[in-house]
């Protein structure tokens, strides 16, 4: 399958006429909970030609696509990604850890990862995990019957916040290390990992009634978050001097 992503990364390139500078793996791969017969989420960033850049008007910045075997190819365009990442976008800075990399032929990557201390906003990721996890826990998980699986979406992003609020660092990727540093070593813990045992040896997780351990869990580390998120202070937005740089320096190193 790595191969055959690969292959259609190099198609898309001389189809767009692009350079793809990172392409990996996201969602419940990346995670470390996903299942036999879960999608591949390929998530890429690229860049065109230095020409493409002198135009007067504004172009597409981004791709989508659905391949074949349930592979799900989406990604932004490099100026796209700086301005997301300068706001500390969390989705653009779970790909630049994703552990699942298939491409990362030019130096773009190493060099955000590099940066990311200099622009990370704690209250904005905070509230983006949060308020993945309060959708979930509201449209899923409020029931007598739930959608077991769905009890993955509300446990990591509230670790998440766990983590954001105790280092006041970008969270790992992995569900494993979340739940490891975070989960700790009873009742839930247990429950934790015998859903994760279930779900990554094929079991369907379906609907099934809600699990109060887990549910009384959640609620409390929502009601926590909730309240917590609006005593975190603002950071001012990092500058772009060096993003520029980094934008000219790529276009010079891939087309040069």
């Amino acid at each position: 399958m790595k191969k055959q992503i690969q292959q259609e990364l190099r198609h898309l390139e001389e189809q767009l006429d692009i350079k793809i500078l990172y392409a990996v793996e996201s969602g419940s791969r990346a995670w470390g909970f996903a299942s036999a017969d879960s999608d591949r989420d390929v998530r890429f960033l690229y860049i065109h030609r230095p020409e493409w850049y002198l135009q007067i008007d504004t172009e597409r910045d981004s791709y989508e696509k659905i391949l074949p075997d349930d592979i799900d190819l989406s990604g932004w365009e490099l100026r796209k990604a700086l301005r997301l990442f300068r706001k500390s976008n969390p989705p653009m800075l779970e790909w630049l850890h994703s552990p699942l990399i298939y491409s990362e032929p030019f130096t773009t990557a190493a060099r955000l990862r590099g940066l990311e201390s200099s622009c990370f906003s704690p209250k904005s990721c905070l509230h983006h995990y949060l308020h993945m996890a309060e959708n979930n826990f509201k449209e899923y998980l409020l029931r007598d019957t739930v959608r077991v699986k769905k009890y993955f979406y509300v446990i990591r992003p509230l670790l998440a916040c766990d983590w954001i609020r105790d280092r006041g660092t970008m969270p790992p990727v992995e569900f494993a290390g979340l739940v490891n540093a975070y989960a700790g070593e009873g009742a839930v813990r247990r429950e934790i990992d015998a859903l994760q045992e279930r779900k990554m040896a094929g079991a369907e997780l379906g609907e099934a009634p809600r699990n109060h351990t887990l549910h009384a869990f959640l609620e409390a580390k929502l009601h926590e978050y909730q309240h917590y998120v609006r005593q975190i202070p603002s950071a001012p937005e990092p500058g772009t001097k060096l993003l520029n740089e980094l934008f000219r320096e790529t276009l010079a190193e891939v087309w040069a």
